[in-house]
């Protein structure tokens, strides 16, 4: 269950709205939206090679990245014993 999130655009397509940036790669975003929301723990989502978890460092240290495709990601946090993850985003990664 997706307990936040970050941004309003992400929070908007996650809804049902149309979002111009996320156009072209929208059906790969929902589908992982999809998986995030059902996942119950990160070791879940680690285990589908596709999600391609990973933990991220420098300015993002704390946060957790799922793959759309090459360049774009959900960011988000997953807080210690919490029920989901925060802080959902869709992020043009590079």
């Amino acid at each position: 269950m997706i307990l936040s999130y970050r941004g309003k655009r992400t929070e908007a397509f996650a809804s049902g709205a149309f979002v111009r940036e996320f156009q072209g790669f929208d059906r790969q975003a929902w589908k992982r939206l999809e998986i995030l929301e059902a996942a119950i723990s990160l070791a879940e989502l680690g285990q589908l090679p596709s999600n391609r978890l990973e933990a991220l460092k420098g300015d993002r240290a704390g946060q957790y990245s799922i793959r759309i495709n090459m360049q774009w990601r959900i960011c988000f946090e997953w807080p210690y014993g919490a029920a989901g993850p925060s802080k959902v985003e869709i992020v043009d990664y590079h």
